[in-house]
């Protein structure tokens, strides 16, 4: 069952108000819309299978910004699995918002909403790629915590690097490892 949450949000545009619904994917009537929101901002095109893989295992962490006429304004895909070392890991795959609807807070909330999902299965870590010229999301994560963990040369397809960001849910790594991890980034900066 899809929680639907409202929330309204008072944009750069202080006179501008909106109200914006957030819910999990609830089903396939939804796929299209999300979709083509995201095709429209990523500069990786992902499959029809890549999509699904995310919303049908982990539909709780696949979540939607509505606006008044239920149109979808933003999303973000998720997932939530071991990794390799052992942590919890969330994964964040995908955040799109609407051209015209960003700088509203919808993206901080998609995040916001997705990790609070993420620290209620449990999460140890959450971690993310972002282009290293996508600075407004760079920034964004930022501010949310999350930590630059190291510089992916040529990680995209349109030969582009990209950060790996991670925020620590259940305290920060030791010191000696935090301090490698920094001194890396900095060096990949």
């Amino acid at each position: 069952a899809a929680a639907l949450l409202t929330t309204t949000r008072r944009g750069s545009d202080s006179r501008a108000e909106m109200a914006v619904h957030y819910e999990s994917f609830k089903d396939e009537s939804q796929f299209p819309a999300m979709q083509a929101l995201i095709g429209k901002d990523l500069s990786e095109p992902y499959s029809v299978y890549t999509y699904r893989y995310f919303i049908h295992s982990w539909p709780r962490l696949c979540l939607l910004a509505k606006d008044e006429q239920d149109t979808i304004i933003g999303a973000i895909v998720c997932k939530l699995a071991p990794h390799k070392s052992g942590p919890l890991r969330g994964y964040i795959a995908m955040l799109a918002v609407d051209a015209a609807h960003r700088k509203k807070g919808i993206a901080t909330e998609l995040v916001c909403r997705a990790i609070e999902e993420m620290k209620a299965q449990n999460a140890d870590e959450v971690v993310l790629e972002a282009e290293e010229q996508n600075t407004s999301a760079i920034a964004l994560y930022e501010k949310l915590g999350f930590v630059r963990d190291k510089r992916l040369f040529r990680y995209y397809l349109s030969g582009t690097s990209a950060y790996r960001l991670k925020l620590f849910l259940k305290g920060i790594p030791p010191p000696a490892v935090a301090a490698a991890e920094i001194a890396a980034a900095a060096a990949a900066a």
